[in-house]
């Protein structure tokens, strides 16, 4: 061996690292060649290189932007993703901006808190690829703003989450939230009075997606029945259903004006739209009309009868939607996907989908003869994310064995010669390895913004688009009254609705001992999964509604499954909420009084959302006393080993 550094061999790099692993993510023929290639920067093929440093690889493959050349697979336009391996845009985090005396208060220094000079301290720019997060348009590059990542399940002040398995041997309750990297659906903001001039409003600002477009939030709660394998699909791979049918039909923003849309650019004063003044959030909670208790009457209370038990309250109606906000997207591919899809469905399902006709589908419109003329908009996405999905998920199930079918195979009919104890792998398997048939329930929350201001502040208007599949829920408490305003109504064979829709598929409508109306054994009409089901009409097809938030209209919004809202009144569930300090513990006083007071015993989900009303949730109209009687004689009954009947 030869001392010295003359000729000593190449130092082993973090590049050499990831080259080295992207060898087992490519195609696994001629290893060997491959991984030499991957130690070699300067013999790839350009087209399948990109640049990374210091970068954290996710867990789809993908790689950020910089300086050390390592292999790639192919990008492909569209991948679904239950195939391959695709960038992921879904984040468990949010991105904001924070004022650098944020991150070091130090009172008694001034300018900017870092060593370097303020020569050295420029903003990073990538010279490739997306970067994860943009300043806001109205602010440009500041060196005062530092761009930090949030988990949002670690932020108990805006956000809260509780689950329990009650009385039932294991969890088939699932939920999801995050941050999607599709367009802006929101309405853009209202030209404003005065202009901003550049100005910036001290405390934190929200960061852009990559895209350019304000963070579009993600939140949804998923209950199974008959085992967790379709909740567990939906909470990993519903959102990325979403984020790529978005892609595929080349969604749209609706930030963005027709004049500048073709560049890709957000729309700015320059063609009229203004962002918000720097207002504070005070002034905008000053402002609501506190309705009080007397003008809200009776609707916040729920009363007892002469037994002590309480009354059986009337439903709260559900809130109207908004129309759908059209954009701009690729019509004529959209039009051939969507055509294609309820094809699938005719021929692989049958029965109720051989004349079903979804919503926002726009092959349906009579008047949508040119590809020109059709009408796309995020509804139309989520329809198709929706049934796109369950489609998979009962196909994918279809293919494996049924084990309630005694055949005459032998048990070693799927063995491989030479390996006799193994099967061959399926990469694209969804669930486990024999066919399921249960299902679950679906509620899925998206908030957009008009600008780069969080939802959460107090004087940012929002929209809210909710898809809902089974009886699932999600619930809105109004800042000005304290009532609960629902956004999604239970699918059950007792709903006029869906009686009508089915009862020409389904004529085996039952009741049940508890006096609960089923069809074929099921309490829900609309669900993913139960492939059984799908012909007499259980399909997937959400409930969609767009809902306008003002700013402070509304303080939170709570999405709950089935064991909290089957024990637990709309007004009794947001009225606990408002006792709590933060969403953290709201949701998880909702999920201990619902476990408390239940005699079912059934698993028990619930999500609390911060919106901007959220510090005078108490003020609006009976605040939580309406329901404390009733919550009361709920846990009294509850204590007791024998309540009174």
């Amino acid at each position: 061996m030869v001392r010295g550094r003359s000729k000593c061999p190449k130092t082993w790099s973090l590049g050499d690292s990831y080259g080295f692993i992207a060898t087992f993510l490519s195609n696994k023929t001629e290893p060997q060649l491959r991984y030499l290639q991957a130690i070699q920067p300067a013999s790839l093929n350009r087209k399948h290189s990109f640049h990374t440093s210091r970068s954290r690889i996710s867990r789809s493959g993908y790689c950020s932007t910089s300086h050390t050349n390592v292999t790639q697979m192919p990008h492909t336009s569209y991948l679904s993703p239950r195939h391959g391996t695709r960038k992921r845009h879904f984040h468990d985090y949010f991105v904001t901006h924070l004022p650098s005396s944020s991150l070091h208060p130090d009172s008694h220094s001034s300018g900017p808190h870092h060593k370097l000079p303020r020569a050295a301290s420029t903003p990073h720019t990538s010279t490739s690829g997306y970067s994860p997060a943009a300043a806001p348009p109205m602010i440009g590059v500041s060196r005062e703003l530092t761009v930090v990542r949030i988990p949002l399940r670690s932020a108990k002040h805006h956000f809260g989450v509780s689950v329990s398995r009650g009385t039932r041997p294991y969890n088939e309750d699932t939920y999801q939230a995050g941050t999607l990297e599709i367009p802006a659906f929101a309405k853009r903001a209202p030209i404003s009075l005065s202009r901003n001039g550049g100005k910036i409003s001290p405390g934190a600002t929200s960061a852009d997606s990559a895209s350019g477009d304000p963070q579009v939030f993600y939140f949804s709660v998923f209950d199974g029945h008959g085992g967790n394998e379709c909740s567990d699909f939906l909470r990993e791979e519903l959102h990325k259903y979403v984020e790529d049918t978005a892609e595929t039909f080349e969604l749209g923003s609706s930030l963005k004006s027709a004049k500048n849309s073709k560049k890709n650019e957000p729309s700015s004063e320059k063609d009229g739209e203004q962002v918000l003044p720097p207002s504070s959030g005070r002034e905008s909670l000053r402002k609501l009309e506190m309705k009080a208790k007397e003008e809200v009457g009776e609707a916040a209370k729920i009363e007892l009868d002469k037994y002590g038990k309480p009354k059986d309250s009337e439903l709260i109606p559900v809130l109207e939607s908004e129309d759908p906000l059209h954009v701009k997207s690729n019509k004529s591919k959209v039009l051939e996907l969507e055509k294609f899809l309820v094809a699938q469905w005719k021929e692989t399902v049958g029965g109720y989908f051989r004349r079903f006709k979804p919503d926002y589908f726009s092959i349906f419109s009579s008047d949508v003869q040119p590809a020109d003329k059709a009408h796309v908009s995020i509804e139309t996405v989520l329809m198709y994310a929706f049934l796109k999905a369950d489609l998979d998920f009962i196909t994918a199930q279809a293919r494996k064995p049924d084990p309630d079918s005694n055949t005459d195979s032998p048990l070693n009919a799927d063995d491989i010669l030479g390996e006799p104890a193994h099967r061959k792998p399926n990469e694209n398997r969804i669930g486990g390895p024999i066919r399921f048939t249960g299902g679950s329930t679906a509620s899925v929350a998206l908030i957009s913004t008009p600008t780069p201001t969080p939802f959460w502040h107090p004087a940012s208007p929002s929209t809210v688009l909710v898809a809902h599949v089974g009886d699932t829920r999600i619930l809105l408490c109004e800042t000005a009254t304290g009532l609960a305003k629902p956004l999604t109504t239970n699918h059950h064979p007792s709903s006029p609705v869906e009686g009508t829709r089915l009862r020409r598929y389904a004529a085996t409508f039952v009741t049940d001992s508890f006096g609960e109306e089923r069809m074929s054994g099921l309490a829900n009409t609309r669900a993913f999964g139960d492939m059984r089901s799908k012909r007499i009409g259980v399909s997937a097809e959400p409930e969609i509604r767009r809902i306008e938030l003002l700013p402070a209209e509304y303080c939170f919004m709570v999405l709950v499954s089935d064991g909290v809202s089957g024990t637990l009144t709309d007004q009794e569930i947001v009225d606990v909420v408002k006792e709590a300090k933060t969403p953290e513990q709201g949701s998880r006083d909702v999920v201990g009084f619902a476990t408390e007071v239940s005699k079912e015993g059934d698993n028990a989900t619930c999500l609390v959302v911060r919106l901007g009303g959220w510090e005078r949730r108490m003020e609006g109209g009976m605040g939580s006393l309406g329901t404390k009687e009733v919550r009361d004689w709920k846990k009294e009954a509850a204590a007791e080993q024998r309540p009174s009947r």
